[in-house]
């Protein structure tokens, strides 16, 4: 696993304390998990989403990742309707350890509400709470 220092963090994104991210993208929100997730995964072997069409609400459980290590589910950082889902993951999951917020992205999701992004964490407070799980 690499240090904190070592991953990728976009100023562009939110993220959860489950370590998804969030991207508005005009009246769509693109959806995945972090470099820090996959880092602490490791290689991915499956990944599991939603279909499109499927509403969900702000913590719900969408998607399971599995690694060699373990699986992991996935929860929605916002509510909404999902829009369109990678469906070059299921073929190539390991996409997501090699490119997390790219190629590897898993959704988009059509927002209930755009403000729920605003609850996120930026960047700066994302790394805060890594580093205090650190200790």
């Amino acid at each position: 696993m690499k240090e904190i220092n070592e991953l990728t963090f976009p100023d562009d994104l939110r993220y959860t304390k489950d370590h998804e991210w969030a991207r508005l993208e005009k009246d769509h929100v693109r959806i995945g998990i972090s470099d820090y997730a996959q880092d602490q995964l490791g290689d991915i072997v499956f990944v599991e989403l939603p279909q499109v069409g499927d509403e969900f609400e702000k913590g719900d459980e969408f998607g399971i990742v599995e690694s060699v290590k373990a699986a992991s589910e996935m929860y929605l950082p916002i509510s909404g309707t999902i829009a369109m889902i990678n469906a070059a993951l299921e073929p190539n999951p390991e996409i997501v350890n090699n490119s997390p917020y790219d190629e590897g992205w898993m959704m988009l999701i059509k927002p209930d509400d755009p403000a729920e992004l605003d609850a996120l964490m930026d960047k700066a407070a994302y790394l805060e709470m890594l580093k205090g799980n650190e200790s």
